[in-house]
């Protein structure tokens, strides 16, 4: 199989999907790999690196895309993207369907077999691929919130842990699963006073054993959300349902209730947002104000650290990949469980229930479509 790694061109988006290690171990196993010229470079690898593996250079995404039968990328491909895709090609990268009706119609039209690294899941009901970016992700919200709640920077001019004789903030972390406990834990670090909501009690136990005196727990309702609102200088979104939209937990109306110069990190925005306000926005442009709340609603926010994120994410992917090189998509999917949940999309046909569910199209199953 020859498999194709283009240079990611999302604003500010310094990942890699290949390190020149993972091309090595592909080439090994008998594929060939082409990268598009700097692909790696924004994470720290040069052409000269994969090169001395064996991988071939390519000096355009068109000339990547034409030749590969498999392409393994970071972000969902963009508009400009959208004709290089060739029918029967695979696409191995985080799709996000659920949150883009756009992106979900061009793969439709492009025929391409689409396999979302955000909905591959283990029996556990994990996502192995998602995990190390929603770490990541998790530990840079307190740290972008705690910058925005700077004066300087829109916010109300609190130091998250505050000093001996001043309190520390108040963050409220929505949803306690990778992302959350991730939160929580740098935000406790700080030295901030912690409550993560949660509607899992079995969870809420877990957390309350392991975190440390300043995380509260609380269960995840309207009321108890409320009622938080008005103290928490920093909310973070957290809300995960695989390849669905996330629900809104924070509506317009309630963001009223929420102090001017207070701050939202919504890492669930590249699923639609828990934060009824809340739009994608760039590392370029990362926030905006409504209502007097500072909103940071980056999409991909593990770009803002690419060798940290490119190390952590290929990691996990690479064995994903080499598999389904060495089987073929189709032998990957009937039988690798994991491999056939990360599957959304086959000749224009959606595979994964939340995604027709978001859009209202047709869902088929996956056995229906690989007889």
């Amino acid at each position: 199989m020859l498999i194709g790694v283009p240079k990611e061109i999302k604003a500010n988006e310094n990942r890699v999907a290949l390190l020149p290690v993972g091309a090595s171990t592909l080439i090994k196993n008998g594929h060939k790999v082409v990268v598009e010229t700097n692909a790696g470079v924004g994470s720290g690898f040069s052409d000269e690196d994969y090169k001395a593996v064996g991988a071939e250079i390519a000096s355009s995404a068109k000339a990547v895309f034409s030749v590969s039968d498999m392409i393994m990328k970071v972000k969902e491909p963009i508009s400009s993207e959208y004709k290089l895709i060739k029918e029967g090609q695979i696409l191995f990268t985080y799709f996000h369907f659920a949150a883009n009706k756009e992106l979900t119609e061009a793969m439709m039209k492009s025929k391409c077999i689409a396999i979302a690294y955000e909905t591959v899941q283990k029996a556990d009901r994990s996502l192995p691929l998602l995990i190390p970016m929603s770490e990541v992700a998790g530990r840079m919200a307190p740290q972008e919130g705690a910058k925005y709640l700077e004066k300087a920077m829109g916010g109300r001019g609190i130091l998250l842990g505050g000093v001996p004789g001043t309190g520390p903030a108040e963050v409220m972390v929505l949803g306690g699963g990778i992302v959350g406990t991730n939160a929580a834990k740098i935000a406790a670090g700080f030295g901030a006073k912690v409550t993560i909501y949660d509607n899992n009690l079995y969870r809420l136990r877990y957390l309350d054993d392991v975190m440390p005196s300043n995380v509260t727990t609380m269960m995840s309702n309207e009321y108890y959300i409320k009622a938080g609102l008005p103290k928490a200088d920093l909310v973070i979104g957290a809300v995960l349902i695989p390849g669905a939209k996330a629900p809104k937990l924070v509506t317009r109306d309630m963001l009223s209730l929420m102090k001017e110069g207070s701050v939202i990190v919504d890492v669930s925005v590249d699923q639609g947002g828990c934060i009824e306000t809340c739009t994608p926005t760039t590392h370029e442009n990362p926030t905006f104000v409504i209502d007097g709340v500072v909103h940071y609603c980056v999409a991909n926010m593990p770009g803002a650290v690419p060798h940290t994120s490119t190390l952590a994410l290929t990691n996990a992917t690479l064995p994903y990949a080499v598999e389904i090189a060495n089987k073929g998509y189709r032998d990957a999917i009937k039988t690798n469980p994991e491999i056939k949940l990360g599957l959304n999309m086959i000749d224009g046909k959606i595979t994964y229930k939340g995604v027709a569910e978001a859009f209202d199209f047709e869902y088929h199953t996956v056995d229906s479509v690989l007889k």
